[in-house]
């Protein structure tokens, strides 16, 4: 049985996306996430111009006077999202954690795609892949995976990009539109991206906290890593000691951007004090120029 809490969020954000993918994703959903290619639709008679190599000689032949294929886009698409719930993503300095904007992400992506008629899959993962939901159509389906997402109680804390990416190339057999939903914080996963990414549509969407750029001052505090339980204390109150986080993290950012545009791996960022529509739309204007 469902918490009545968790229909109650499951309701909230049915209305937010509703509004957001109505309003924003929808067209730019459709525009920028293109079908598998051109499928076969009905035959015509040719007209002055039309490209002869789309002549249907057995149809030509049987009417004696010449027809041309007719074909339309395939559509139907199957999306993923990779939604890692791993310990980190239960940090947020302000009102939102990471994992609360992931969630939100997310269902937007999952709306915007079933009004588009595409199928919806969801892989949540820590140090393991925790939970599959295979990909299928439809608002049941979706309000489904949003439960999912609110529901679920990791079983790990870690975090392994490498066996979520490997795990989806086992299950998705087609050329699939991928959404990665992590802050990224791992390591020994780029040989598998890169694979996935060979194959599918891979998007990465990082997500992270203001106060991982930015540390405040707080005094001497006792630290613990969420995904290691390893505790170390830091003297935040010294500036070089907060230069030197700062630096480790910006870096880390830096090093994640030029290893994903060296294999054309799109990414975007987006902190938790920031309403995530704004890169979204402007990662799809871009896209959709792009292509």
């Amino acid at each position: 049985m469902i918490p009545r809490e968790i229909l109650k969020k499951v309701k909230r954000i049915e209305i937010r996306t509703r509004g957001l993918v109505n309003d924003l994703f929808g067209g730019e959903y459709h525009s920028v996430f293109k079908g598998r290619g051109m499928t076969f639709s009905d035959v015509r008679e040719y007209q002055p111009g039309d490209d002869i190599r789309l002549i249907d000689w057995n149809v030509t032949a049987r009417t004696n006077n010449p027809f041309v294929k007719i074909f339309e886009e395939e559509r139907e698409l199957t999306v993923f999202l990779i939604v890692d719930i791993s310990a980190s993503g239960r940090f947020g300095s302000g009102q939102d954690l990471k994992k609360d904007i992931g969630t939100e992400i997310a269902a937007v992506l999952g709306f915007s795609a079933i009004k588009n008629n595409d199928k919806v899959g969801l892989i949540l993962f820590s140090d393991e892949v925790e939970k599959y939901v295979v990909p299928k159509k439809g608002k049941s389906h979706v309000l489904r995976v949003v439960r999912e997402l609110l529901y679920v109680k990791p079983k790990r804390k870690g975090t392994s990009l490498k066996n979520a990416l490997d795990f989806l190339l086992k299950v998705a057999k087609r050329r699939s539109v991928v959404f990665i939903i992590s802050d990224f914080l791992d390591n020994n996963y780029w040989v598998s991206l890169r694979v996935a990414n060979r194959k599918h549509d891979l998007i990465g969407i990082r997500l992270y906290d203001p106060a991982e750029l930015d540390i405040p001052d707080f005094g001497l505090a006792k630290i613990e890593d969420p995904e290691t339980g390893s505790m170390f204390w830091v003297d935040t109150s010294s500036f070089a000691a907060r230069q030197e986080l700062q630096k480790k993290t910006v870096e880390q950012m830096d090093e994640l951007s030029k290893k994903a545009a060296s294999i054309g791996f799109d990414m975007i960022s987006i902190a938790t004090d920031q309403d995530f529509v704004e890169p979204l739309m402007a990662f799809f204007k871009l896209r959709e120029k792009r292509y």
